[in-house]
């Protein structure tokens, strides 16, 4: 009897030692490790966010172009304002040193990377591969716009946009040609009658809406979350670049139908003048650059680009057109300081500025100043002989 007693005893002592070790188990796994789990797995090496469908598409885009020597920089303005501002911190990571995803990991539909078409060798089997890795891509085309003015080759397509899309996660590939004065230009994202317009959220897409122009950026490459990427060195240039980069392109056909009317002229004289005039026109625009000021082809200059793509010979100036508020008391000495000496003041900062600068080959550049007033705006003009003033209505603000 006792005999049987001792076992019955033991048995449940193991049963109850068995039950508290299942127990222990049990709240380990469901209560300490969701508390400190982060700490603990981050403590161990452990890669956090690394799983997200946004980091693995980039990683997957990122084999993929570099496998086949595609020339893309990272333009996304979302991560690009991230890199930012952790820039430095950036250029002292080393690849595969990181072990928490920060940057390509955040909530997104679309990653944003330029392609320079210029350096491309490679385009063929492009998609092919991309479509082997699990990519379903879709490639935009259109007319390229610089050769509108030449019959034998207008309506010729150029690539202008690549959307491959991974999962849920697209990576949109911008286009960038080039375009003479050296800058990079790419193209609007228009659907053809074919194409899946619900492919993906197009219109949340950053870039496409309209063609964009962009100064030619210095590139550097850094490691972003374990990732080898190439960014423009100034990321923050490149991100004050995007609301100001809508491009309007020149009227070619209207400025042939022009030429066929009126005869261009090509005299020695106007060729000489042209290319003065374009060369006071880059000069003044890298001035005002420098100095963070706004502003657009006014007058003549603006009615030769605008009716003829080009500058009007006879008119022997160059025109611009400046907001009075963003005038800056360093102009004058800015543009002597540039090789431009000041020829002619006229008004005042309050009343009817006018700045006149001589270039060289005797082509002065004109800045005109323009004032908002509640329901107009206008810009000052004064007869340099008589030193009358005029009022210029430009337009009305309704």
């Amino acid at each position: 009897m006792n005999r049987i007693n001792k076992n019955v005893i033991l048995a449940l002592l193991t049963l109850t030692s068995s039950a508290f070790l299942l127990f222990q188990l049990y709240y380990y796994k469901h209560y300490l490790s969701a508390k400190n789990g982060a700490g603990l797995s981050k403590s161990k090496g452990s890669r956090i966010g690394f799983d997200s469908i946004q980091w693995r598409a980039v990683k997957k885009f990122i084999m993929l172009t570099s496998s086949q020597n595609v020339p893309v920089f990272l333009i996304d303005p979302l991560i690009l304002e991230l890199i930012n501002k952790n820039l430095e911190q950036l250029k002292n990571t080393s690849h595969g040193s990181t072990s928490e995803c920060n940057f390509f990991c955040v909530p997104r539909d679309f990653t944003a990377f330029a392609l320079q078409y210029h350096l491309w060798k490679n385009e063929e089997g492009w998609f092919r591969i991309a479509e082997n890795m699990g990519f379903q891509c879709l490639k935009i085309e259109s007319k390229d716009p610089r050769l509108d003015g030449i019959d034998s080759l207008s309506g010729t397509e150029i690539p202008l946009h690549y959307i491959c899309k991974l999962a849920t996660h697209a990576i949109h590939v911008v286009v960038f040609h080039e375009r003479s004065g050296n800058y990079l230009w790419h193209g609007h994202l228009r659907l053809k009658g074919h194409m899946d317009r619900k492919f993906v959220p197009f219109r949340k897409l950053q870039f496409g809406r309209y063609p964009g122009a962009f100064d030619r950026p210095e590139l550097q490459q850094v490691t972003v979350d374990g990732l080898e990427v190439l960014i423009p060195k100034d990321p923050m240039h490149f991100l004050e670049e995007i609301p100001h980069s809508r491009f309007i392109e020149c009227r070619y056909k209207e400025a042939r139908a022009f030429f066929q009317q009126y005869l261009d002229d090509s005299t020695v004289e106007a060729v000489t003048f042209r290319k003065s005039a374009k060369e006071l026109l880059q000069l003044a625009a890298k001035t005002l650059k420098q100095l963070g000021v706004r502003f657009w082809l006014s007058s003549g200059t603006c009615l030769g680009w605008y009716r003829q793509c080009s500058i009007i010979p006879y008119s022997k100036d160059v025109d611009l057109g400046i907001f009075i508020q963003d005038y800056r008391s360093n102009i004058i000495s800015a543009f002597q300081d540039a090789g431009l000496p000041l020829k002619h003041k006229f008004g005042k900062v309050e009343d009817s500025l006018e700045l006149s600068f001589q270039g060289k080959d005797d082509v002065k550049l004109d800045i005109f100043f323009f004032y908002e007033e509640t329901d107009h705006m206008w810009n000052g003009g004064t007869q340099a002989k008589t030193g009358k003033k005029f009022k210029v209505p430009v337009t009305s603000k309704q």
